[in-house]
Protein backbone atom coordinates (compact mmCIF):
# COMPACT_ATOMS: atom_id res chain seq x y z
CA UNK A 1 0.00 0.00 0.00
CA UNK A 2 1.17 3.54 -0.74
CA UNK A 3 1.95 5.20 2.58
CA UNK A 4 -0.11 8.29 3.47
CA UNK A 5 1.99 11.38 4.06
CA UNK A 6 1.49 14.56 6.06
CA UNK A 7 4.03 17.35 5.67
CA UNK A 8 2.76 18.85 8.95
CA UNK A 9 3.95 15.70 10.76
CA UNK A 10 7.45 16.19 9.37
CA UNK A 11 7.46 19.88 10.22
CA UNK A 12 6.59 19.42 13.89
CA UNK A 13 8.43 16.20 14.75
CA UNK A 14 11.59 17.81 16.14
CA UNK A 15 9.99 20.36 18.50
CA UNK A 16 7.53 17.75 19.77
CA UNK A 17 10.38 15.27 20.25
CA UNK A 18 12.30 17.78 22.36
CA UNK A 19 9.39 18.01 24.81
CA UNK A 20 8.50 14.30 24.80
CA UNK A 21 12.07 13.26 25.54
CA UNK A 22 11.78 15.28 28.74
CA UNK A 23 8.23 14.59 29.92
CA UNK A 24 8.19 10.92 28.83
CA UNK A 25 11.74 10.28 30.01
CA UNK A 26 10.65 8.03 32.88
CA UNK A 27 7.60 6.49 31.16
CA UNK A 28 7.31 2.89 29.95
CA UNK A 29 4.27 2.57 27.69
CA UNK A 30 2.50 5.29 25.75
CA UNK A 31 -0.87 5.14 24.03
CA UNK A 32 -1.19 7.40 20.99
CA UNK A 33 -4.75 8.54 20.36
CA UNK A 34 -5.58 9.18 16.68
CA UNK A 35 -2.33 7.97 15.14
CA UNK A 36 -3.47 9.31 11.76
CA UNK A 37 -0.93 8.52 9.05
CA UNK A 38 1.36 6.65 11.45
CA UNK A 39 4.30 8.98 10.83
CA UNK A 40 4.44 10.32 14.38
CA UNK A 41 4.36 6.83 15.87
CA UNK A 42 7.28 5.67 13.74
CA UNK A 43 9.35 8.78 14.45
CA UNK A 44 8.71 9.08 18.18
CA UNK A 45 9.16 5.38 18.87
CA UNK A 46 12.58 5.66 17.22
CA UNK A 47 13.72 8.74 19.17
CA UNK A 48 12.25 7.36 22.43
CA UNK A 49 13.50 3.75 22.28
CA UNK A 50 12.86 3.15 25.99
CA UNK A 51 9.10 3.49 25.37
CA UNK A 52 6.64 0.92 24.10
CA UNK A 53 4.52 2.90 21.63
CA UNK A 54 0.92 1.75 21.10
CA UNK A 55 -0.89 3.21 18.09
CA UNK A 56 -4.66 3.57 17.95
CA UNK A 57 -7.23 5.04 15.61
CA UNK A 58 -10.50 4.33 13.87
CA UNK A 59 -10.30 1.18 11.75
CA UNK A 60 -10.48 3.16 8.50
CA UNK A 61 -7.02 4.61 9.22
CA UNK A 62 -5.32 1.32 10.09
CA UNK A 63 -4.09 0.42 6.57
CA UNK A 64 -2.11 3.64 6.30
CA UNK A 65 -0.68 3.31 9.81
CA UNK A 66 0.29 -0.30 9.15
CA UNK A 67 2.04 0.70 5.92
CA UNK A 68 4.36 2.93 7.95
CA UNK A 69 4.76 0.30 10.65
CA UNK A 70 5.63 -2.36 8.08
CA UNK A 71 8.72 -0.41 7.04
CA UNK A 72 9.68 0.39 10.64
CA UNK A 73 9.34 -3.21 11.80
CA UNK A 74 11.25 -4.52 8.81
CA UNK A 75 14.01 -2.06 9.68
CA UNK A 76 14.25 -3.58 13.16
CA UNK A 77 11.93 -1.49 15.33
CA UNK A 78 10.80 -3.49 18.34
CA UNK A 79 8.99 -0.95 20.51
CA UNK A 80 5.99 -0.07 18.33
CA UNK A 81 2.69 -1.96 18.23
CA UNK A 82 0.07 -2.41 15.52
CA UNK A 83 -2.86 -0.01 15.88
CA UNK A 84 -5.78 -0.79 18.12
CA UNK A 85 -9.26 0.12 16.98
CA UNK A 86 -10.26 2.96 19.26
CA UNK A 87 -13.23 5.33 19.12
CA UNK A 88 -12.93 7.85 21.96
CA UNK A 89 -16.72 8.10 22.25
CA UNK A 90 -17.06 4.39 23.04
CA UNK A 91 -16.40 3.05 26.57
CA UNK A 92 -14.14 0.14 27.35
CA UNK A 93 -10.81 1.09 25.80
CA UNK A 94 -9.06 -2.29 25.42
CA UNK A 95 -5.59 -0.80 25.64
CA UNK A 96 -6.27 0.76 29.04
CA UNK A 97 -8.30 -2.11 30.44
CA UNK A 98 -5.54 -4.69 29.86
CA UNK A 99 -3.05 -5.80 32.47
CA UNK A 100 -0.23 -3.66 31.02
CA UNK A 101 -1.68 -0.22 31.55
CA UNK A 102 -0.22 2.78 29.77
CA UNK A 103 1.53 5.34 31.95
CA UNK A 104 1.57 7.98 29.19
CA UNK A 105 -0.78 9.23 26.50
CA UNK A 106 -0.04 11.32 23.42
CA UNK A 107 -2.25 12.86 20.75
CA UNK A 108 -1.48 15.36 18.01
CA UNK A 109 -3.81 17.46 15.90
CA UNK A 110 -6.89 15.62 17.10
CA UNK A 111 -9.00 17.81 19.39
CA UNK A 112 -9.85 20.32 16.66
CA UNK A 113 -10.92 17.50 14.32
CA UNK A 114 -13.17 15.80 16.90
CA UNK A 115 -16.59 17.16 17.81
CA UNK A 116 -16.75 18.84 21.21
CA UNK A 117 -18.80 15.93 22.54
CA UNK A 118 -15.99 13.60 21.45
CA UNK A 119 -13.43 15.78 23.25
CA UNK A 120 -15.58 15.55 26.39
CA UNK A 121 -15.81 11.78 25.98
CA UNK A 122 -12.03 11.52 25.58
CA UNK A 123 -11.35 13.18 28.93
CA UNK A 124 -14.08 11.15 30.62
CA UNK A 125 -12.29 8.02 29.44
CA UNK A 126 -8.97 9.32 30.73
CA UNK A 127 -10.55 9.83 34.12
CA UNK A 128 -11.83 6.27 34.06
CA UNK A 129 -8.87 4.34 32.71
CA UNK A 130 -5.59 6.23 33.16
CA UNK A 131 -3.63 5.29 36.30
CA UNK A 132 -2.60 7.92 38.81
CA UNK A 133 0.75 9.41 37.82
CA UNK A 134 0.18 9.00 34.07
CA UNK A 135 1.43 11.82 31.83
CA UNK A 136 -0.83 13.20 29.09
CA UNK A 137 0.65 15.27 26.23
CA UNK A 138 -1.64 16.83 23.60
CA UNK A 139 -0.40 18.88 20.65
CA UNK A 140 -2.33 21.25 18.42
CA UNK A 141 -3.74 24.78 18.05
CA UNK A 142 -5.68 26.37 20.91
CA UNK A 143 -7.49 29.64 21.49
CA UNK A 144 -6.89 31.60 24.68
CA UNK A 145 -9.50 33.76 26.43
CA UNK A 146 -11.80 33.12 23.49
CA UNK A 147 -9.34 34.64 21.00
CA UNK A 148 -7.25 33.25 18.16
CA UNK A 149 -3.52 33.42 18.73
CA UNK A 150 -2.83 34.31 15.10
CA UNK A 151 -4.52 35.25 11.84
CA UNK A 152 -3.41 31.94 10.34
CA UNK A 153 -5.20 30.05 13.11
CA UNK A 154 -8.37 32.04 12.44
CA UNK A 155 -8.14 31.14 8.76
CA UNK A 156 -7.49 27.50 9.65
CA UNK A 157 -10.55 27.47 11.88
CA UNK A 158 -12.63 28.70 8.97
CA UNK A 159 -11.38 25.83 6.83
CA UNK A 160 -12.19 23.39 9.63
CA UNK A 161 -15.76 24.66 9.74
CA UNK A 162 -16.16 24.21 6.00
CA UNK A 163 -14.88 20.66 6.36
CA UNK A 164 -17.20 19.93 9.27
CA UNK A 165 -19.25 22.34 11.43
CA UNK A 166 -18.41 20.11 14.42
CA UNK A 167 -14.67 20.74 14.05
CA UNK A 168 -13.03 23.81 15.57
CA UNK A 169 -9.94 25.07 17.33
CA UNK A 170 -10.68 24.49 21.01
CA UNK A 171 -10.42 26.99 23.83
CA UNK A 172 -7.56 26.16 26.15
CA UNK A 173 -9.60 27.09 29.21
CA UNK A 174 -12.44 24.73 28.26
CA UNK A 175 -10.06 21.85 27.54
CA UNK A 176 -8.13 22.40 30.75
CA UNK A 177 -11.42 22.42 32.70
CA UNK A 178 -12.21 18.98 31.24
CA UNK A 179 -8.72 17.84 32.19
CA UNK A 180 -9.14 19.07 35.76
CA UNK A 181 -12.47 17.26 36.04
CA UNK A 182 -10.65 14.12 34.87
CA UNK A 183 -8.11 14.41 37.69
CA UNK A 184 -5.37 15.92 35.52
CA UNK A 185 -3.08 18.70 36.73
CA UNK A 186 -1.55 20.98 34.09
CA UNK A 187 2.24 20.80 34.24
CA UNK A 188 3.29 22.63 31.09
CA UNK A 189 1.90 24.75 28.26
CA UNK A 190 4.65 24.74 25.65
CA UNK A 191 4.68 27.20 22.75
CA UNK A 192 5.41 25.39 19.49
CA UNK A 193 6.05 26.42 15.87
CA UNK A 194 3.19 27.47 13.58
CA UNK A 195 1.10 28.85 16.47
CA UNK A 196 0.56 25.46 18.10
CA UNK A 197 0.93 24.32 21.71
CA UNK A 198 1.97 21.14 23.47
CA UNK A 199 0.00 20.77 26.71
CA UNK A 200 1.22 18.37 29.40
CA UNK A 201 -0.83 17.10 32.35
CA UNK A 202 -0.28 14.55 35.13
CA UNK A 203 -3.05 12.35 36.50
CA UNK A 204 -3.22 13.11 40.22
CA UNK A 205 -6.45 11.44 41.31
Amino acid sequence: MHKPFSQACVNNQQPISDVLKRVFGDRQQVLEIASGTGQHAVHFSAVLPHLQWQCSDLAVNHPGINAWLDDALQAGASNIARPLTLDVTQPGWPCLMSGARCDALFSANSLHIMSWSAVEALFTQLNTYLPIGAIVAIYGPFNYNGCYTSESNQQFDGRLYLRSPLSAIRDFEAVNALAQDAGLELLEDNAMPANNRLLVWRKTC
